[in-house]
């Protein structure tokens, strides 16, 4: 009487089989996934394998990576204040207003992103050389560009400005006009609304394109070698050291690319971090 019954809940209900094939499209998706994450993890893993000895961490103390890390330091601070000082008001600008032509000035903004590096710094090359299109006028002052730090600068800033111009409008659009809007029936002026309501609010987005400002600055290379030259003490950022070490010195060619890849490292966790934080403050 059992089997009876257990045999005819079995035609009823008969068992679904997973079709052929199935679990061939579910483990090779989940394969190629982690055959890309291996592809790029290796590399980092390599050169922190490779540099965590003795001669690298005796190499930190050589004087051309001292130099390369000072000059690299001071410029990179100088493109981070820049960027808040004259990327800051376009984009709180792009966030907040619609013109005719918005969708002109976004794509200026974000062209250097995509344009190679060594075109961004031919092109500055071009505009403030001395044979450049503001190289006579330069000149009449007695302004040299290509070749100092200066050039750094103006390189760093050239690639780099558009990510925190991009991130900060983000997080402008995400501050509600509504509280802006209270605050100004509350008597608050433009400046007020803007430091004590605007920006705290919006401060984690601006935050996240500092650090990547600041990352992409550092780690700038094509630009700044066209710009600004390979000098040591003057124009060599840790970029450009690694490739000079590396004419001569695996070990101090190690020495900084560790240093670069802590920088990295530090700067997509702590942007993590903060963005998680953010979202699940927001979910709460």
């Amino acid at each position: 009487m059992v089997e009876a019954t257990e045999r005819s809940l079995a035609q009823a209900y008969p068992v679904a089989r997973e079709p052929a094939g199935t679990t061939v499209g579910r483990l090779l998706p989940r394969g190629l996934a982690v055959l890309v994450l291996v592809y790029l993890l290796l590399p980092l893993l390599a050169v922190v394998l490779r540099g965590a000895s003795i001669e690298t961490i005796r190499a930190l103390g050589d004087p051309l990576v001292t130099a390369a890390l000072r000059l690299t330091g001071l410029t990179t601070a100088l493109v981070v204040l820049a960027a808040i000082v004259f990327g800051t008001p376009l984009a709180y600008y792009l966030a907040r207003t619609d013109f005719r032509g918005k969708a002109i000035v976004e794509t200026l903004v974000e062209l250097p992103i995509a344009l190679p590096p060594v075109i961004a710094g031919v092109g500055l090359l071009m505009a403030f050389g001395r044979r450049g299109l503001f190289g006579p006028v330069l000149e009449r002052f007695d302004i040299v560009l290509p070749y100092t730090t200066a050039a750094v600068v103006l390189a760093q800033l050239y690639v780099s400005v558009p990510f925190y111009i991009r991130a900060a409008a983000l997080g402008f659009r995400g501050v509600p006009r509504e509280v802006e809007e209270a605050a100004a029936v509350d008597g608050a002026s433009t400046w007020e609304r803007f430091r004590y309501v605007v920006v705290p609010l919006a401060f984690p987005g601006m935050l996240s394109g500092l650090l990547l400002c600041a990352t992409r600055a550092a780690s700038e290379f094509g630009a700044t070698l066209m710009f600004a030259g390979n000098f040591p003490g003057r124009t060599q950022t840790l970029t450009l050291a690694v490739m000079t070490a590396m004419e001569s010195s695996v070990s101090r060619a190690l020495a900084l690319s560790v240093l670069l890849v802590a920088a990295a490292v530090a700067v997509v966790l702590g942007t993590r971090l903060l963005f998680g934080q953010r979202d699940e403050g927001g979910v709460a």
